[in-house]
């Protein structure tokens, strides 16, 4: 026998023996149960672009193995922690198995030059602060030379320690499902992957952008009424507020005769922007053919002009 043979009859003989009691997996109480009953999983933006980057890598038909161990609640843990997602999958042998996604973390100092790209527009700073990752921030990471997500499948490492020879196995598989949903939960979560945890990065937001606007960042947190720390988060004051901010306050009593007066004389009559009839149509373009098209601009052009002012 070749040695070629001799290693294919080895692997045959291990995976029968492997495969042996391999059965439906054992049901699980308290798992971490899949959202999505059916169809897709993945409701965000950076939820569905992580699912849609495996399947570019041809792991489309694998990931599917996982979704029902996802949806029934095989997974019983997940812990997502820079560079490392890890996890317990209950399968169909009494001790559960150990799953680990790996990915190399951005170093301190990429993350330091993407955080003044972050700090240095308003729209990204206002939108992260609030909670959100806009779609473009893909686009601002990637011009930085730092991916959000993975460019080939070998920058991911996956270990699972069942005897399945497959990458991913349904129980990794039923990992990426979860993490695809923690994403969902929480999108910080896919940065915290990447190297920044949420508090992090907020906190260098804020520290950047009071140094470009001039204010104080507070350096103690604000307390609560019970004397604890409190979880609400102090922002800078900005606009109008920063305008007024060192004003000193005059009292109500002073200014209770004027305070229905405006501050200034009013026009006698209100300043009007002479323009043409259809400029909203022409800035805003064809409806959409389902409820009209081009048919139904000229249709509202004709009615603009018949209905709008005499003087026109």
């Amino acid at each position: 026998m070749s040695e070629r043979s001799a290693d294919v009859s080895e692997r045959s003989e291990r995976t029968v023996s492997d495969f042996a009691d391999y059965g439906r997996p054992r049901r699980v109480d308290g798992g971490l149960r899949a959202r999505s009953a059916r169809g897709a999983i993945g409701r965000s933006w950076w939820s569905r672009r992580f699912l849609e980057v495996l399947e570019s890598f041809a792991l489309g038909t694998r990931l599917t193995r996982g979704r029902s161990y996802a949806r029934a609640g095989q997974v019983l843990t997940l812990d997502i922690a820079p560079g490392r997602v890890s996890a317990v999958v209950q399968g169909s042998r009494p001790k559960p198995y150990q799953v680990s996604i790996a990915l190399e973390p951005f170093p301190a100092a990429l993350w330091s030059r993407i955080e003044d790209e972050l700090a240095g527009q308003a729209f990204f700073s206002a939108r992260l602060l609030a909670g959100d990752l806009p779609d473009e921030l893909e686009e601002l990471f990637a011009a930085a030379s730092a991916p959000l997500f993975p460019a080939a499948v070998d920058e991911l490492t996956q270990r699972c320690n069942c005897p399945d020879f497959a990458v991913p196995c349904k129980h990794l598989a039923a990992t990426f499902y979860l993490l695809a949903e923690a994403f969902d939960a929480d999108p910080f979560e896919l940065l915290h992957w990447r190297g920044r945890s949420r508090a992090e990065l907020l906190d260098e937001l804020r520290a950047r952008r009071a140094a470009t606007t001039g204010a104080t960042p507070p350096i103690d947190p604000p307390s609560g009424p019970d004397g604890t720390e409190s979880t609400v988060d102090v922002v800078a004051p900005v606009g109008a507020a920063r305008a007024l901010a060192g004003l000193s306050a005059t009292p109500l009593a002073d200014t209770a005769d004027r305070f229905w007066s405006a501050p200034v004389p009013l026009p006698d009559r209100p300043p009007r922007l002479v323009t043409g009839t259809d400029l909203l149509l022409r800035q805003l373009g064809a409806p959409a053919p389902a409820i009209g098209g081009p048919g139904l601009l000229e249709r509202l052009r004709r009615a603009y002009r018949a209905f709008g002012p005499a003087d026109r």
